[in-house]
């Protein structure tokens, strides 16, 4: 199973605009385009739902339909990755998700897969400058970007400190090129065990998008620094949102 993780693997290094090559560079990332339909395919109608029990997913309509995106959601368990794209995948096709993941998870014959379904790797103890270019120049192509904040799973429903790298990518990209319009979606991941196994219930939550384009003026680390403050509190509301969404019953999408 992939483990999907941030850029950055440090809060503490001072956030700094990543220069971008004017021209695309070589793809580092692809989808496959007879692999990617199969397994997600697979996944969405067989895999997911044989395994959970009741898969609630809210907030679809906050996903934009243009521009290009990061979606930052908690990291709970290993089915996080999975379960992106069976949220989203009403709102956009497979084809424009990308996927930040470490350098082990790309070895062998996972890598093999893990590459041709998006993901593209990155050393998390010193992210390079080609891999958050990459990042750049996707969003540049209005990609999607799958990026977990918080670094590694957490089993407990609180929200745990951010890693900067997603507000470096995420502010090179726009100030690359103004008016790109990128937006940030929290999404917060509930399951009702905290190791899920074969019938445990999951929920879904996906808050309003941040545009990264409101963060621009002012010195750039404190522009990162206010950014990810608020995507943290959009998380911190969602963990809170989904307590209350397991409490009571489930609603708007049931394992479909």
């Amino acid at each position: 199973m992939m483990e999907f993780h941030s850029s950055d693997n440090t809060s503490q290094h001072t956030p700094a605009i990543i220069p971008v090559n004017p021209q695309v560079a070589s793809t580092t990332s692809r989808v496959s385009s007879w692999l990617s339909p199969i397994a997600y395919l697979l996944g969405r109608h067989c895999l997911l739902p044989l395994f959970f029990g009741r898969i609630t997913i809210t907030g679809q309509k906050n996903i934009p339909t243009t521009g290009p995106i990061i979606f930052a959601p908690t990291h709970r368990a290993r089915w996080d990755a999975l379960l992106i794209p069976y949220a989203v995948a009403d709102c956009m096709s497979a084809k424009d998700l990308r996927f930040m993941v470490t350098q082990t998870e790309c070895q062998g014959l996972q890598g093999w897969f893990v590459r041709r379904l998006g993901g593209f790797p990155v050393d998390t103890q010193r992210p390079s400058i080609g891999t958050l270019r990459h990042g750049v120049e996707l969003l540049q192509e209005e990609k999607a970007l799958v990026i977990f904040p918080e670094g590694g799973i957490y089993r407990d429903s609180k929200v745990h400190q951010l890693k900067s790298g997603i507000a470096r990518l995420a502010l090179s990209a726009e100030s690359s090129q103004p008016g790109l319009g990128v937006k940030i979606i929290p999404i917060g991941i509930n399951y009702s065990q905290p190791y899920p196994n074969w019938g445990t219930d999951v929920s879904v939550h996906i808050g309003k998008p941040i545009a990264v384009a409101d963060y621009t003026s002012g010195s750039v680390k404190q522009n990162a620094k206010h950014l990810t403050d608020d995507l943290a509190k959009a998380l911190q509301k969602l963990s809170y949102e989904e307590s209350e969404i397991t409490t009571h019953a489930f609603a708007e999408i049931t394992n479909s």
